[in-house]
């Protein structure tokens, strides 16, 4: 967890998921466990360096669990914690504000290509 909180609980939750792979890992983990392999194919084109990364300081932060199974060759799969799966309303609404911003630019330009 962070060692240092704004006082803004607005700016905390930025500081959470302040990237666009953070909130496509949540995303995908919403549907439950994944593994590492899965969740590179399902997020598109993230490397393989930073989805390791954000995992990690996921995993730092208390919102992913990591589970390490002894197989050769080794396998890893991440699920949500009760904490990273608390953010699923603010993904919701996220969903939500996206599909209403697509319908009325779609929309905007039916009209303009009609003009």
């Amino acid at each position: 967890m962070r060692d240092k909180l704004s006082a803004c609980p607005v700016e905390t939750t930025l500081l959470v998921i302040n990237d666009r792979w953070k909130v496509l890992i949540l995303r995908e983990l919403l549907d439950g466990t994944k593994r590492f392999g899965e969740l590179r194919k399902s997020i598109g084109t993230v490397s393989p360096k930073v989805l390791t990364s954000h995992l990690r300081s996921m995993e730092e932060d208390g919102l992913v669990d990591r589970e390490i199974f002894a197989e050769v060759p080794p396998r890893v799969e991440y699920t949500l914690t009760e904490l990273g799966d608390s953010l699923k309303p603010i993904l919701d609404a996220m969903k939500d504000w996206g599909t209403d911003y697509q319908a009325k630019v779609k929309l905007k330009l039916k009209e303009t290509n009609e003009d």
